[in-house]
């Protein structure tokens, strides 16, 4: 399980704006946020760790949907993948 943002964003045939994983949001070297050191360790020995957050980039992922207020259907859509 990766949190890496997926690039099939797209609109169903009955206006459903979809995406399979829009992706993460938190520091972009660690490993699902955490020390990636610490993570390494931990998968080597199976000792349990104290997490500590990891530093320095951050990643935004997110999907921005344009919806149409009448009928309530995704009329736009668009993928955003920032690291900071």
């Amino acid at each position: 399980h990766t949190h890496v943002q997926t690039a099939d964003e797209r609109i169903l045939e009955c206006g459903t704006g979809y995406i399979t994983d829009v992706g993460m949001t938190g520091p972009y070297d660690g490993v699902i946020g955490v020390q990636k050191d610490i993570i390494i360790e931990k998968f080597k020995n199976g000792l349990p760790a104290k997490f500590e957050v990891a530093t320095g980039k951050t990643q935004f992922n997110a999907i921005e949907f344009e919806i149409e207020q009448q009928k309530g259907r995704t009329i736009g859509l668009e993928r955003i993948s920032w690291v900071l």
